[in-house]
């Protein structure tokens, strides 16, 4: 209490400042029991939320108010931090034990409700027959739909869920410039399935192919050494697989780009980076290969390019001071997009906003060019310029994969499976398409494809559950429709641009609610409790520089590339084949 300052004769007002301690505690006690809530066995849980919020707590009062109240800037560096120790101390242990107090609280609680005795559990009605539900994809999309099936299920919907992903996590996509840029740790960002879904059957494997005739999914199992083939049967088929880069047949794109489309893919560049910066800091004596080595190039201005050149700036300039032979000027940066202005999704308002600021840190825009070729040391443009760089990361353009590009029915150009208004593939019997593999036409914009964004992903899980057990209690099912609520993008440097309902936000403002609306939306309060932790301590310590591979990072990436480039060879090979 001495150390927070309620110990003082000072007070607000005619509340004496043990009583500002007080409704604190209790504030930290109500935020606690609301977010971590209880459950058996959880005090550590309930401990370590309560430190956490300390921790905020303390970023919000003492390294944000208390100056702003005495007249100064914020600064949020590490002297301050330094100097407000003690009270980061007292927060975190005020927090810890708050939340340790809470918990006993509902565990008593608890043991009380408990005490009354179980209710009488209800005759067993005779089982139906289930229908047989297959997801295919554990992205936002799969996942939501599982979720509206267990709620479904609970509800008496006859129906037995399975779920098919080649990973076992659901992964926060709208975060992984951060996880490439040292600022988030890349696990903190992904959840396991299985928790999320505890009461849906789940399927750790890769799908081979899928027969609409006899209306079964063939896949493979564990590793590639050991994987045998299984065939799982469906009444109904939901495909949710999302989508992969696509290089547009570009010359050296597949073999020399990098991508971030995934957790490996964001490590990989944060390892290639820094890597390159250990590499660059004792090369001195050939001034072009130096250059080749800081030059750091994206190609595309959308939403995951324009947040990847302004994290991977944020990297390289918080970690310079590791290397000390390496001159802050001397990393350049360049964004390649083939429109007049980048974050076309956006208003020109906010996207003019996201150039000059980008631009005021030095990062170099080439707009109305195209990337039209790659080496091992050089991106060539469409006006005939060759940039030299060793990191040429591409958010140019992505496509179904081709187990739905070679699956039967109604396609698009790009090969997505086309579907009508309620979600299910033209020309399919009792097969769904949702998310990023699909194209979904939105009828009020007279069927143009809905965008993919995950909040429109999320939706159409849940109606397609809707539509499926409608489908199965012989009602019709009902058309999708949805209306984006707002787009947010994050520039770095504690900036973002954002447009909610139609009213446009930027700057830091944009940037809290960024950061405060996708905190929200991480999956499971653990999650976001570590999430919260990582950006504290971003904005006090530098970024970590270690490397976590055995390998070289030229050579781990050089590695991935040549991998992905056999997945391409055989994908376009599986394309080519008649559906």
């Amino acid at each position: 209490m001495g150390y927070q300052g309620m110990l003082d004769d000072r007070g607000l007002g005619v509340i004496p400042q043990w009583g500002v301690f007080i409704g604190y505690a209790t504030a930290v006690g109500v935020a606690i029991g609301l977010i971590v809530a209880y459950r058996p066995g959880g005090l550590a849980v309930a401990a370590s939320g309560g430190v956490l919020i300390g921790l905020l707590g303390w970023l919000v009062f003492a390294l944000t108010l208390d100056p702003v109240l005495h007249g100064q800037t914020p600064t949020w560096s590490a002297p301050a931090a330094a100097a407000a120790y003690g009270v980061l101390v007292a927060d975190v242990l005020h927090g810890a034990l708050t939340g340790a107090a809470v918990h006993g609280l509902l565990a008593l609680r608890a043991r009380r409700l408990g005490s009354k005795g179980p209710r009488p559990a209800s005759a067993p009605a005779e089982a139906e027959p289930q229908t047989r539900v297959v997801i295919v994809g554990g992205g936002f999309a799969g996942l939501s739909a599982a979720r509206r099936f267990e709620r479904l299920a609970l509800r008496g919907a006859p129906i037995d869920v399975t779920l098919i992903a080649n990973s076992n996590f659901l992964l926060f996509t709208p975060m992984l410039a951060e996880v490439a840029s040292s600022a988030l740790e890349p696990s903190h960002i992904s959840a396991p399935i299985r928790a999320a879904v505890p009461h849906t059957r789940f399927v750790y494997g890769t799908v081979a192919d899928i027969d609409t005739d006899d209306r079964t999914v063939r896949l493979s199992t564990g590793t590639a050494a050991t994987s045998e083939a299984e065939r799982i049967g469906y009444d109904h088929l939901v495909l949710a697989v999302g989508s992969v880069p696509h290089f547009l047949d570009l010359p050296g794109v597949a073999e020399h780009a990098l991508t971030l489309k995934d957790l490996d893919d964001a490590t990989l560049l944060r390892n290639h980076v820094i890597g390159l910066l250990e590499q660059a800091d004792h090369t001195t004596t050939d001034p072009e290969q130096r250059r080749n080595l800081l030059t750091f190039v994206v190609a595309g201005g959308g939403f995951a390019g324009s947040e990847t050149i302004a994290e991977l700036f944020d990297l390289v300039h918080r970690v310079l001071h590791y290397f000390p032979g390496i001159v802050p000027t001397e990393p350049r940066f360049v964004l390649v997009h083939s429109r007049d202005r980048i974050l076309p999704e956006l208003s020109a308002e906010l996207g003019a906003y996201a150039l000059d600021r980008l631009r005021s840190r030095g990062i170099e825009f080439r707009l109305d060019v195209r990337v039209v070729e790659a080496t091992a040391t050089d991106v060539l443009l469409t006006d005939g310029d060759r940039v030299p760089t060793r990191t040429f990361v591409w958010t140019a353009g992505n496509r179904p994969c081709s187990l739905v590009v070679k699956l039967g029915g109604e396609h698009a150009r790009n090969g997505a499976p086309i579907t009508d208004p309620t979600l299910r593939v033209t020309g399919l019997d009792r097969v769904w398409a949702i998310g990023d593999c699909a194209q979904i036409p939105d009828l009020a914009r007279d069927g143009a494809p809905f965008p993919p964004t995950a909040q429109h992903a999320l939706r159409q899980g849940t109606v397609v559950a809707d539509n499926i057990v409608a489908v199965i209690a012989g009602r019709p099912p009902m058309e999708f429709g949805f209306r984006a609520i707002g787009l947010l993008v994050a520039l770095g440097h504690r900036t973002a641009a954002a447009e909610i309902r139609g009213r446009r936000f930027s700057g830091v403002a944009a940037w809290l609610l960024w950061r405060g609306i996708y905190l929200a939306k991480l999956p499971g309060v653990e999650k976001r409790l570590r999430v919260l932790l990582d950006w504290v301590l971003d904005l006090a310590f530098p970024r970590d520089i270690v490397v976590t591979t055995r390998q070289q990072p030229t050579e781990s990436a050089t590695t991935s590339r040549q991998a992905r480039t056999e997945q391409v060879q055989a994908e376009q090979a599986r394309d080519r084949q008649p559906r």
